[in-house]
């Protein structure tokens, strides 16, 4: 009679694992890490194993840290994603989920391990996800309803052939809409039209339990607010509303050279503090750099300059050691192209000669970092390692932090040759509701160490990094980190100071399991 009931068990246990094998068309083995209860779901075709798809999403652009996941989604809908978030949620035993853009973050920010990373760019390929439709509503003017997956060029491409555009831009487009609303979104832009998140009219969200919420500024408020700027936490942004405006059609294209950094900063200042949205005589665009005689003036960036003024750019950098560049953009079209930059920037301190000025089209303006990346790949230069630092500084310390970091630090060190990024916002450009954290005054800047390095040196710029931000601690410099690196629990509640018990409660009530962007490390095991 037990040898009876032990070949019934075995014959059912052959049946049960046959269908489960014929359901995926094929049987391939699975992870311990997921239920195989997984495979039996609506979904379980997008979900894959294989080592070329784990390895596909187990780095970055960064190119520093390498975790695999259990498993890759490849969603051909949104109902994939909310099903598998779903799942987890309901499961005893919860997996972590991150959504996964173009993978352009610097430290492992939209990985998974032994969890499941959803390939956004995924949903491109399928009718099923949002798209990019440009509509016109009497209360919001036009607006561009984009699929959290699309890229910023596509954007771009998709609004302009309807006469318009977004306002605020990340300096590299090919990223996704979600990944950038995640963190800010920020460029020379931000000053007048604030950053990405901002600009954002609605969003279609699925959050930590699963569902599908569509929220506001007016409707489910504290998820919009937490979303924008939330690193991912709160959940997965499907749909996002951009606000546009008619799109100019040529740019003014300025760059001014300055031996002084008072007078480089002071001048930076003095040009953002005319921000407003319907002021004719400000700027569109102001970013600030460094040139040092380890770096080149053209870089990955942009070939601004022409190569015959080379020589007497760099010999004013060898003469100074440090030439701080201002760069400016006025956008213009058929009824403003006689706009006069040179009365703009009447009375400015500038090295007398070198105002160097170019005319283009506002895409290839707006798309001004393609060549570079296309040039690098090229020469197999763009899969490299990137131990990049993105900071927000305080103006009231930004002396401090040239004598300390630029000239004590990166200048005596002699390693940099990658972009440095040095310019300033303004603060009520922001919505402090939002999860973004920035320093606690009207104007500050952000610094950005675009280090690009070989895969055995790499650790020279990360050391210097992580002494960029001893200096700024032993010096009382409350700077913030953009798109931050953290390694205790700490310093993340120190990094959002006062915001810090409502990004923790608004976690407790869209993703109480704690499951959504464990990459960032936040709430998960550092």
């Amino acid at each position: 009679m037990a040898e009876n009931s032990t070949i019934t068990i075995c014959l059912m246990a052959i049946l049960f694992i046959t269908r489960l094998a014929s359901t995926l068309g094929k049987s391939r083995p699975w992870t311990g890490f997921l239920s195989p209860r997984l495979q039996t779901l609506h979904f379980a075709r997008n979900l894959h194993l294989e080592p070329d798809a784990i390895k596909s999403v187990s780095s970055d652009y960064g190119n520093l840290v390498h975790e695999n996941p259990a498993a890759v989604l490849y969603p051909s809908s949104i109902e994939d994603i909310t099903s598998l978030i779903k799942f987890s949620y309901n499961n005893y035993t919860p997996f972590t989920v991150a959504a996964r853009g173009h993978g352009h973050s610097v430290g492992g920010q939209a990985m998974a391990s032994n969890g499941v990373v959803v390939d956004m760019m995924s949903l491109r390929h399928h009718k099923n996800g949002t798209g990019i439709t440009v509509s016109k509503s009497p209360s919001l003017g036009f607006y561009a309803d984009v699929g959290g997956e699309q890229l910023w060029i596509d954007v771009l491409h998709s609004t302009i052939e309807h006469g318009f555009a977004p306002v605020s831009w990340t300096d590299y487009l090919y990223l996704t809409v979600g990944g950038t609303l995640s963190n800010a979104g920020i460029s020379g832009t931000t000053f007048r039209y604030g950053p990405q998140i901002s600009n954002v009219y609605e969003m279609d969200v699925v959050t930590g339990k699963g569902e599908v919420v569509t929220c506001s500024s007016r409707s489910n408020s504290e998820l919009f607010s937490a979303v924008l700027g939330g690193l991912g936490q709160f959940g997965i942004i499907t749909r996002a509303r951009i606000a546009l405006e008619p799109a100019p059609k040529r740019v003014k294209w300025v760059r001014m050279l300055y031996s002084d950094f008072s007078a480089f900063t002071k001048d930076q200042e003095l040009l953002i503090s005319i921000n407003g949205r319907k002021q004719k005589n400000a700027l569109d665009y102001l970013e600030g750099s460094l040139f040092m005689v380890q770096g080149p003036p053209n870089n990955w960036r942009s070939s601004f300059f022409p190569s015959s003024d080379i020589p007497k750019i760099m010999s004013l950098v060898t003469q100074h050691a440090i030439i701080y560049c201002l760069e400016a953009a006025k956008y213009y079209d058929d009824e403003t192209r006689h706009t006069d930059l040179q009365q703009l920037f009447k009375g400015l301190s500038f090295v007398d000669g070198f105002m160097f000025e170019k005319d283009v089209s506002y895409v290839d303006f707006l798309n001004r970092v393609r060549s570079g990346e296309e040039k690098l790949h090229s020469q197999g230069l763009w899969d490299v390692p990137h131990p990049w630092l993105n900071l927000f500084l305080p103006k009231s310390r930004i002396s401090d932090f040239n004598k300390g970091v630029f000239h004590d630090i990166v200048l005596k060190r002699n390693i940099t040759t990658g972009v440095v990024l040095f310019y300033p916002m303004n603060r009520q450009k922001w919505d402090d509701k939002m999860s973004a954290v920035i320093p606690d005054e009207d104007v500050f800047y952000t610094v950005g160490f675009l280090h690009s390095s070989g895969f055995d040196d790499w650790q020279a710029y990360d050391q210097q990094n992580k002494d960029i931000l001893k200096f700024c601690d032993q010096a009382g410099i409350e700077i913030k980190q953009y798109l931050p690196l953290y390694n205790s629990y700490k310093e993340w509640i120190n990094h959002f100071g006062s915001k810090w018990r409502r990004f923790r409660e608004r976690k407790a009530q869209f993703d109480p399991k704690m499951m959504l962007s464990p990459g960032q490390r936040i709430f998960n095991d550092i």
